[in-house]
């Protein structure tokens, strides 16, 4: 599979949660996405695509916790009413159990988000003055209807 297509324009993905997953560059879908376990490298080591775009900022670890949340919950308390252990069991047990999970998920999350905010072309917000300025001559021009005293 080449990685430009008959134009010589790179194969963008269609599917960025698969190519993120993956940690491939959703660009060229062949480079890799990070330099190390969650650091993403600087730009494509195939395309050269920057990826200074990308910031997944808190995503992965919030939804790293929320996936796993449940889980460990319910193996907490199988633990505990099928065992009835001391609550130390649950730190030596659970905890780990819970932490590695969390972590395992981060590297998939982030590339998920990553590439998800290069195929939907995501850029940090911006405040449209222009709209701001046409809206306060619009409530400028039309006063409010005075209200009648009505007996």
């Amino acid at each position: 599979m080449d990685w430009k297509d008959e134009t010589g324009q790179y194969s963008v993905t269609t599917n960025p949660a698969l190519t993120g997953l993956l940690g491939r560059c959703p660009r060229c879908q062949r480079g890799h996405l990070f330099a190390s376990y969650l650091t993403l490298a600087r730009h494509c080591d195939v395309c050269g695509l920057d990826y200074s775009f990308a910031d997944p900022a808190d995503g992965p670890a919030f939804f790293a916790m929320s996936i796993v949340a449940v889980p460990a919950l319910a193996f907490a308390l199988w633990l505990q009413l099928a065992f009835d252990p001391p609550i130390w069991v649950h730190g030596l047990v659970t905890l780990p159990v819970t932490v590695v999970a969390c972590i395992l998920l981060l590297r998939p999350l982030k590339g998920w988000l990553v590439c998800s905010q290069f195929f939907h072309k995501a850029q940090e917000g911006r405040i449209d003055a222009e709209w701001h300025a046409s809206q306060a001559e619009r409530r400028a021009g039309h006063q409010a209807p005075q209200v009648r005293d009505r007996l």
